[in-house]
């Protein structure tokens, strides 16, 4: 914020320039439990819905159905189910109640009292905006005692497994729909890779177990916690900056005030 003098500026702006360098001096001294409050927050709502669903509150629950279909293709058959008899439901199992002809009707399956109730995230979202949150508990525990993770780890580790796991399942979408034999639906490629070395469940599909559920949560976990050890710690100097100005500035107003007051 711009030096100001006595001469220039009236104790009406001086008082709301008082006012708004503290409360910017209180969120850049606590960004990170802040960060770790509003973002948690915002990640873990969805964990709600199903709650919602199953105790009678439709509105809240399709409310947060909604909200979060901006965020998340919500494909059920990539999402987690409670108050059901599974965790997860195959295409096919979902496809005895509900059309899986079409993906933009497919998403639209929130479950039923018998099955569940889905997230509102799919497990892709859980695990990387669910990660971003985990590595900043990790970092505000740890963060002091380990280096920053330089951007070729980072990317390395956190963006291109995600990044092409991410990238075959949309095509794999676009090409295949929900036809359940795309080339990630049945991952014939993986077997001859691996021989045929396990089961078909792991193989086929996406339920909890198998390649493709495995390779969602595990990129989107290494890209949440590789981000935050190598983004924060630039995002920290930058606060410290920032906190250092902020009371520079306060501390030149709180001299203004003794001045004038006398």
């Amino acid at each position: 914020m711009a030096s100001t003098t006595p001469s220039t500026v009236s104790p009406t702006t001086r008082s709301i320039i008082k006012g708004v360098d503290s409360v910017a001096l209180f969120i850049v001294k606590h960004w990170l439990a802040l960060f770790l409050i509003v973002y948690g927050a915002w990640v873990w709502a969805p964990f709600l819905a199903p709650f919602f669903m199953e105790n009678g509150m439709t509105g809240a629950g399709n409310g947060l159905y909604f909200i979060y279909s901006f965020f998340c293709h919500q494909l059920p058959e990539r999402s987690l189910f409670f108050y059901g008899t599974q965790t997860m439901y195959s295409l096919e199992q979902i496809g005895q109640v509900w059309s899986t002809e079409n993906q933009l009707v497919l998403r639209q399956f929130v479950g039923n009292p018998e099955m569940g109730w889905k997230m509102a995230w799919s497990d892709r979202m859980i695990s990387t905006y669910g990660g971003v949150w985990l590595g900043g508990v990790l970092w505000a525990i740890f963060g002091k005692r380990v280096p920053r993770l330089s951007l070729v780890v980072w990317v390395a580790l956190g963006v291109l497994p995600l990044g092409l796991d991410g990238f075959t399942h949309m095509v794999n979408d676009i090409v295949a729909g929900s036809s359940g034999q795309g080339f990630r639906d049945t991952n014939d490629w993986l077997r001859v890779i691996t021989l045929n070395a396990f089961s078909n469940e792991f193989y086929y599909g996406n339920m909890l177990g198998s390649f493709n559920s495995w390779a969602r949560w595990i990129t989107g976990i290494l890209f949440g916690v590789t981000t935050v050890f190598a983004i924060f710690p630039i995002l920290k100097n930058a606060m410290l900056d920032t906190q250092q100005d902020l009371e520079h500035q306060l501390a030149r107003i709180h001299e203004v005030e003794k001045v004038v007051s006398r």
